[in-house]
């Protein structure tokens, strides 16, 4: 499904194509699972020390697990409903803000302006150098070739999340439309969309979290992913940490926005566009994103481990000490 109708020319659409098709994202396609594991749903993040960055971004550690992404009742490019396994992974509890933006890249690109609000009219590619920028703020590897484009999954910086890490946090175990229940009349508790954002960004964090604690993942803005589109799943079959396909010309994008109806914000709905169209056409002021980065096992540690296993039992906040925000 499209976010929005493209007022660019098709030519200019074309231009981010070329370094697109180089990307590759540096990896192997995705493997075959050869034993599945149950999902299980965590509805109490768990809290675990860690030290709050330079970047003074909050992020939540979430639990490897497998859990159904798709939705074989949903659009046909959420179609076939598969198993997929992920593993751990930090994400940032709320959408990149204008503030953040401004202080690493020195610009505010974004149309609906305040320092707590989502910075939007941002390309992938925009999203990208912002992800490097932090790495290197937080003394990190960055992630991004940004000459070819491609992403070095083995770093330890910050990267935008797979698809499939997107849905994963964004269902946070669960298997209903939205990680709140199928009541379309929540959702606004939930998310700013069009029946209630008033044709605007809203400061982040001020609608309720998912069970793990994750901000705006439906509405606001809707957020890049690192993923090129593909308008299926393909054969279905279950995967480990799929990464998309190898080269194509649109990026996804996750989460619907201020702009768009109920249906577009649900936990399988799918978007895309061009990874550069913000800054070759109009910067359309309803694309952001937040990021992620990898889980580090402690040297020596296994899956399976008790002790220092990458994958938590449930999604652990990096503010120490503290309750997670909008906990009961």
């Amino acid at each position: 499904m499209r976010h929005v109708n493209s007022r660019c020319p098709a030519a200019l659409r074309l231009l981010p194509l070329f370094l697109a098709l180089l990307a590759g994202c540096g990896q192997p396609p995705s493997q075959p699972l050869s034993s599945p594991a149950p999902a299980s749903a965590a509805k109490a993040p768990a809290q675990a020390p860690a030290p709050v960055p330079k970047s003074g971004v909050e992020m939540v550690l979430l639990p490897a697990s497998e859990f159904t992404m798709g939705d074989d009742d949903g659009e046909e490019d959420e179609q076939p409903a598969h198993r997929v396994q992920v593993s751990a992974f930090w994400m940032d509890v709320s959408e990149v803000t204008q503030a953040s933006f401004q202080a690493l890249m020195g610009r505010n690109p974004a149309k609906f302006t305040g320092p707590d609000r989502p910075v939007e009219r941002i390309s992938w590619h925009a999203a990208i150098q912002y992800c490097n920028m932090r790495s290197q703020r937080d003394g990190l590897t960055p992630c991004y070739d940004l000459k070819t484009l491609a992403c070095h999954f083995d770093a330890d910086g910050y990267r935008l999340p797979t698809e499939a890490e997107w849905e994963h946090a964004c269902r946070a175990g669960t298997t209903t439309r939205w990680s709140f229940g199928d009541d379309p009349g929540q959702l606004k508790d939930h998310a700013w969309y069009k029946p209630n954002a008033a044709k605007k960004t809203h400061p982040v964090k001020s609608k309720r979290p998912n069970p793990w604690g994750l901000y705006d993942l439906y509405g606001n803005v809707a957020e890049w992913c690192q993923d090129f589109y593909a308008d299926s799943y393909g054969d279905g079959n279950p995967v480990q940490d799929p990464r998309g396909p190898v080269a194509g010309e649109d990026r996804v994008l996750r989460g619907g926005s201020w702009a768009v109806d109920e249906d577009r914000c649900r936990s399988s709905a799918r978007d895309f566009e061009a990874p550069g169209l913000a800054d070759v056409c109009f910067g359309y002021e309803a694309y952001g994103f937040r990021c992620v980065r990898r889980a580090n096992p402690p040297a020596g540690a296994r899956n399976g481990d008790s002790a220092g296993d990458a994958r938590p039992p449930a999604a652990a906040s990096t503010r120490t000490g503290a309750p997670r925000p909008g906990a009961p």
